[in-house]
């Protein structure tokens, strides 16, 4: 129980530090996606106290091999 409130816990922060929208992640504050800033992949730690730490790693826009295309990432639409 106290990992899946851990888990909970480091989702929500990550949800409120990015400052977009992006797919299951909409904000009515910030109601674009913005892939200039935001085109990363969020870490978070969480110290005892609750407190996080965030960092990023870049995403990978291409394919490991040549027999799948790369589909360029798009905002969206319905």
């Amino acid at each position: 129980m106290k990992n899946l409130l851990l888990q909970a816990s480091a989702t929500i922060r990550s949800a409120e530090h990015r400052t977009e929208s992006r797919g299951a992640h909409a904000r009515e504050d910030f109601p674009d996606r913005d892939d200039a800033g935001w085109l990363k992949h969020t870490l978070v730690w969480l110290d005892a106290d609750g407190h996080a730490r965030f960092d990023y790693r870049p995403v990978h826009l291409e394919t490991l091999t040549r027999d799948v295309e790369s589909i360029a990432p798009k905002t969206r639409t319905y």
